[in-house]
């Protein structure tokens, strides 16, 4: 008989629940295999929701993370969510809005970094030091968050002109006008996820 094995009754209940779901362990390899894609059919539109939910968070991350394509992950969020439920639900009128709402957040961008430069004659340089800034600001809590796209906006307009004055100015634009581009970016996105949700449910 052998000595007693806790790990033995934690192996046998493993396979009764594998087998409650039709995966039996003791298959062969095929058997296993089309066991395994029947549980997997079975589980997919969990994945697939759980994906398109990622991409959402993702895109609304995004909106605040220079680096990330936060509109079009968004976008590819809901168009997944909406080819889940075959468009029957969110349809092609709610899709071209969305698309819609997807170019108006890169315009905000355009605009909020033009207005900067503009008004407080920001260079290149300033606006994406400005950026930058912004993402290290982020792993330094709420004062780099602030702080960090003006220093970043600072040390990127005196790398091009040396007047102390001139970059603090340049500096504080590009600031300015990356807050507004977010700021844009942001409720946008919340305006995309607040139309799908009611195309979804009403």
């Amino acid at each position: 008989m052998g000595e007693y094995s806790p790990y033995r009754d934690i192996t046998a209940n493993r396979r009764l629940d594998l087998r409650k779901h039709g995966f039996d362990t003791g298959q062969r390899p095929g058997q296993r295999l089309s066991s395994l894609l029947y549980l997997v059919a079975m589980y997919l539109d969990y994945l697939l929701w759980t994906a398109a939910i990622v991409l959402t968070v993702a895109g609304l991350v995004g909106s605040v993370v220079p680096l990330l394509p936060g509109p079009i992950l968004l976008f590819a969020g809901l168009l997944l969510g909406a080819w889940i439920d075959n468009f029957s639900y969110v349809g092609t009128g709610t899709l071209i809005v969305l698309g819609v709402m997807t170019s108006l957040a890169y315009l905000c961008e355009i605009a909020g970094t033009a207005f900067g430069a503009k008004r407080y004659g920001a260079s290149r340089r300033a606006v994406i030091g400005a950026a930058i800034g912004g993402i290290v600001g982020i792993f330094l809590g709420f004062a780099g968050i602030v702080v960090g796209p003006f220093v970043g906006a600072m040390i990127g307009e005196l790398s091009v002109r040396r007047h102390f004055g001139t970059a603090a100015r340049a500096g504080w634009g590009a600031t300015v006008g990356l807050a507004l581009a977010t700021a844009g970016k942001l409720a946008l996105g919340v305006a995309m996820i607040g139309v799908f949700l009611l195309a979804r449910f009403l």
